[in-house]
């Protein structure tokens, strides 16, 4: 059993973990382990928003416009596509790049194909919304976990390698806070406020001081019998009312924005994943959603359940990838969006 943090990001402790050096986990779990050259990555949300049958047709060519974008010169090393229909039914396409160096990511971002249909006054006017949110974090910034030993998801598939053995910082409140390179030394306290500067029809948001962002995903494409049968019934059901608990009230308690999407393969349709991604005033709000809030608590109660029951059996896979950014490593821009759009719920907050 190895520690989270790889020996490269490790440094002399200033803030102490949350467990003895002894501490035991109920259960194994890995993570990911960036290779010494990379020091940033570019996690990249670029979202088309359409309302109804009428605006699929344009909806659906924004987005093979972008899909064929990142296969241009510079494009993401990897990409995820995913679906999710919003409180007030829209469509969310997403296309999610992720890319191992900020200049790479600068470069295809600056490029004339990119930049020009971006900043094309069709954006304004075809009808439907565009965001595009923007994460760059260090290394140091962000964490990922995953409970099997055998597939990557989201920037783990990035990053490429994963620990050989299972990690001692999981399977306790706190540990994703242990697990960050950064909380060695940082109690990642958040500063400032979401900001906004409209700008001939679109919107562009500036980040505040450590902001947190979660993306957690289920991947049940291996289940089957008794096993896909409780996910489907029993914990996907409980796991969508918390994730539209923090959609619908989530500001309430210091969550900006949460998603909860289904990705997809463009030429079958969705596929048996999922995950919510959710925007964070600090990572201590999260934390105490986490810990103590009664939606996560029927989540967690109900995947330890079926874990229980299911032992050796189970093939369901969690992960998350969790991420702490300052505000230099943030950019959010929407075009046409509606109000309550990612983090344009958040501004002032």
């Amino acid at each position: 059993m190895i520690s989270a943090i790889p020996p490269h990001l490790q440094c002399p402790r200033t803030r102490a973990r949350r467990i003895e050096d002894d501490y035991q986990p109920p259960y194994p779990a890995w993570t990911t382990v960036p290779d010494p050259s990379v020091r940033q990555v570019v996690m990249g949300y670029f979202g088309i928003q359409s309302l109804g049958p009428g605006q699929a047709t344009p909806a659906a060519e924004a987005l093979r416009q972008i899909l064929s974008q990142f296969v241009a010169g510079d494009g993401p090393a990897h990409v995820d596509i995913a679906h999710e229909v919003d409180a007030q039914g829209y469509d969310t396409h997403l296309a999610i790049g992720y890319w191992s160096d900020p200049a790479v990511f600068e470069r295809w971002q600056t490029s004339p194909a990119v930049k020009e249909w971006w900043e094309s006054a069709a954006r304004l006017s075809d009808g439907i919304g565009y965001f595009r949110e923007i994460l760059m974090p260090r290394v140091e910034h962000f964490e990922t976990l995953f409970s099997a030993p055998d597939r990557l998801e989201g920037v783990g598939i990035l990053v490429g390698n994963r620990s050989v053995d299972p990690i001692q910082e999981h399977g306790y409140w706190g540990s994703m806070r242990d697990r960050l390179p950064l909380s060695q030394t940082d109690a990642l306290e958040p500063a400032g406020i979401l900001s906004s500067r409209p700008a001939g029809g679109r919107i562009r948001l500036s980040g505040h001081q450590n902001v947190a962002v979660i993306r957690s995903g289920q991947d049940w494409t291996d289940t089957a019998g008794r096993e896909r049968e409780m996910y489907l019934k029993e914990m996907e059901p409980i796991l969508r009312k918390g994730m539209t608990f923090l959609r619908d009230n989530g500001r309430s308690i210091g969550c900006y924005a949460n998603r909860y999407a289904q990705l997809i393969d463009p030429t079958q349709g969705p596929i048996d994943k999922s995950f919510g991604l959710s925007f964070w005033r600090s990572l201590e709000t999260m934390e105490k959603w986490a810990e103590y809030h009664p939606t996560h608590e029927a989540i967690f109660s109900t995947f330890m359940g079926i874990v229980g029951t299911l032992e050796a059996e189970l093939k369901l896979r969690l992960y998350h990838e969790v991420t702490v950014v300052k505000p230099e490593e943030q950019s959010y821009e929407y075009i046409n969006c509606h109000p309550d759009t990612g983090l344009l719920a958040g501004v002032g907050g």
